[in-house]
């Protein structure tokens, strides 16, 4: 019997008939309306998310199966954190904060994903994940809740394979991630001072010069590219970078 086979990214639980999903399915002689609805139950949980689906169809009973896929750990973890995206400094800076039962979700919606044997080593996959985007787990960065784990901190949870927080925790998640923003916004505006003072006082030197000074006083490589970019990217509203000296000489002596 042959089969066909759709794929398609659908909006998690927002999956309709129209383009590109009806259209396809469409000359495949099958339910629409029911397929939809099967996707949707299954990509529920991946609200806000743009999930992989496969749809297969048998051509002459017009049985059809879905398989869905998920969206990265990053993903998953913004989500859960309330984010658009990670720390562009996850060593310094924090977006966010987030429980072991949202790490313990993601764990188990990218169980099949992950290399861990067990839950536990799954979870320590993920908040390996959080800790390069800056994002915390209880509290602390997620390498020293890696440590909790291996302590047996959070086996109760892992065991239960709680998913679900409170009302009163998301609360204070968000009141968390608020504290964190403006941290962060006044560790940027620090280093950015600092870099202009510097960049100030070597208005005379070569852009090489200048960068490893920056980089010598700790300020972001994001930053640095930004008051300092490369030839044909100025940054905006940043400092000419080296009183006037032409860019292709600057570019030739780094």
């Amino acid at each position: 019997m042959a089969k066909e086979t759709i794929e398609s990214l659908v909006e998690g639980g927002k999956a309709t008939a129209a383009p590109p999903l009806g259209p396809a399915l469409g000359p495949l002689g099958v339910n629409i309306g029911e397929i939809v609805n099967a996707i949707n139950e299954k990509t529920k949980d991946f609200k806000g998310m743009q999930v992989p689906v496969k749809v297969t169809v048998d051509s002459d009973t017009k049985e059809f199966e879905i398989s869905v896929g998920t969206p990265p750990v990053s993903s998953l973890l913004l989500k859960e954190a309330g984010v658009e995206k990670g720390a562009g400094n996850p060593l310094q800076d924090k977006v966010a904060d987030v429980l072991i039962e949202q790490v313990i979700k993601v764990a188990k919606m990218k169980e099949d994903a992950l290399l861990g044997k067990t839950l536990k080593e799954k979870v320590k996959e993920v908040m390996g994940s959080a800790n390069s985007m800056g994002i915390l787990v209880e509290g602390k960065p997620a390498v020293d809740a890696i440590k909790l784990v291996n302590e047996g901190k959070f086996d109760k949870e892992i065991k239960e394979e709680k998913t679900e927080i409170s009302a009163e925790e998301m609360k204070k998640l968000e009141e968390e991630k608020k504290r964190l923003a403006e941290e962060m916004e006044e560790r940027r505006a620090e280093f950015e001072a600092k870099a202009k003072e510097i960049m100030e006082s070597m208005k005379d030197a070569e852009k090489s010069e200048i960068k490893a000074k920056l980089r010598e006083a700790d300020i972001p490589e994001p930053m640095i590219a930004e008051l300092l970019p490369a030839e044909g990217a100025p940054a905006e509203g940043a400092a000419a970078p080296a009183g006037g000296a032409p860019a292709a000489k600057e570019e030739k002596k780094e």
